[in-house]
């Protein structure tokens, strides 16, 4: 089979069709500079603008001038964090999970180290937060709660709304990462007390190099990138505006396409992780069954290595992951799995499937037939003891 099987949809997505189309006008003809003077430059703002609304739309905003435009989910994760530092200085205590996006675990790695105290939260078995442990965690000192709203490795989803409540009643500004989330399930501000949520363009179809950051309205901000007026001020630097403006297209059509992410792509999910844990022997999903993204299956091949798996799949055009893009070049195991204390012979093994509404049924029935003989041949020749 010549066509590659795409199935590392979180650590990136295709752009969509109508995402490019909608595009190519910003990079040809319509290249003005939006703070230009002339109307060449100037009328390209209410393209941003729409962009905006459409964004605020996916996710339930309760008004447009809540979202931020950003470069990537990396930044708004880091924007909403130092945010809220520089704006309660008096404070010094963090609270975030062991299982975190490095965008958000590696920056808090880097506060520890010029005075902040840092909580890292453990997650269970099925890598489940325990809401008491929160509670316990939360002191005087404490500024900002940041828990993610799925996990990229597992796709279990976290208790965003409970969370936010904690944070809430003890006037703790809460920041999700919710890159992960966005428009695979539905999500809706106007009933959500979180003050920061990050996204990314490209989890969801759209163009690399563009995210937003949702600034709930009262919530202090100090802004993160300082220079020219742009963002109202909130984020300097010149608009990218064709990657804004498919962010937008991208969000109109998830937000569309909502019911067919939690029904037609978890169906493809359930028929692969299904037959993989019937065939293949030795097999266990990592994470929660239900509490989980409707794409995601991160699954444990005992006695056999993850990057040999992976070799081998590619060598049959299926392109999967074995973790977190961003950490891909570590030889480190799983940070995740680690923190979820799944044993050392699952780890070692784990593959992570991430569908998307572009896979189709006959790519899952590819994968089932291939997925049997590549276990069993690498099982053979395996250093981990288990022929």
């Amino acid at each position: 089979m010549e066509k590659i099987i795409y199935v590392d949809n979180n650590a990136t997505t295709k752009v969509a069709p109508e995402v490019f189309q909608a595009m190519r006008p910003f990079l040809t003809d319509n290249y003005g500079n939006p703070s230009s003077m002339h109307n060449f430059g100037g009328s390209i703002v209410k393209y941003i603008e729409d962009a905006r609304k459409k964004v605020a739309g996916l996710i339930g905003a309760a008004d447009s001038s809540e979202i931020i435009f950003t470069s990537c989910g990396t930044e708004s994760d880091n924007t909403a964090i130092n945010s809220t530092l520089r704006s309660y200085p008096d404070k010094k205590h963090i609270i975030t999970t062991k299982v975190e996006h490095p965008a958000v675990l590696n920056l808090c790695k880097y506060l520890e180290t010029v005075g902040y105290r840092i909580t890292y939260l453990d997650v269970g078995p099925d890598g489940l937060l325990d809401i008491n442990e929160l509670k316990n965690a939360v002191d005087h000192d404490t500024v900002l709660i940041s828990i993610m709203h799925a996990n990229n490795e597992t796709g279990v989803i976290f208790p965003v709304a409970e969370i936010a409540e904690i944070a809430r009643v003890r006037d703790i500004t809460f920041h999700t990462d919710a890159v992960q989330t966005v428009g695979k399930i539905p999500i809706k501000m106007t009933e959500l007390p979180v003050d920061f949520l990050s996204l990314s363009g490209h989890k969801l179809h759209g163009p690399k190099g563009v995210g937003a950051l949702y600034v709930r309205k009262g919530t202090r901000f100090s802004p993160f990138m300082v220079g020219g007026h742009q963002e109202n001020g909130r984020r300097a630097g010149t608009e990218n505006v064709a990657s804004i403006v498919g962010l937008g297209v991208a969000a109109e059509l998830a937000k569309n396409n909502i019911k067919e992410e939690i029904t037609k792509v978890k169906k493809l999910r359930d028929k692969l992780e299904n037959y993989i844990l019937e065939n293949v022997s030795n097999t266990k999903v990592n994470g929660d069954s239900k509490k989980r993204l409707p794409n995601t299956s991160n699954i444990g091949f005992e006695f056999v290595e993850g990057e040999a798996i992976l070799l081998k799949l590619d060598e049959k055009n299926i392109a999967a992951s074995s973790g977190s893009a961003c950490t891909s070049g570590s030889l480190t195991s799983s940070h995740v799995l680690k923190s979820m204390g799944i044993p050392v012979t699952f780890i070692q093994g784990s593959v992570r499937f991430s569908l998307s509404r572009y896979n189709a049924d006959k790519e899952i029935d590819y994968i089932n037939k291939n997925i049997p003989a590549i276990i069993g041949k690498l099982r053979e020749i395996s250093p981990f003891g288990k022929k």
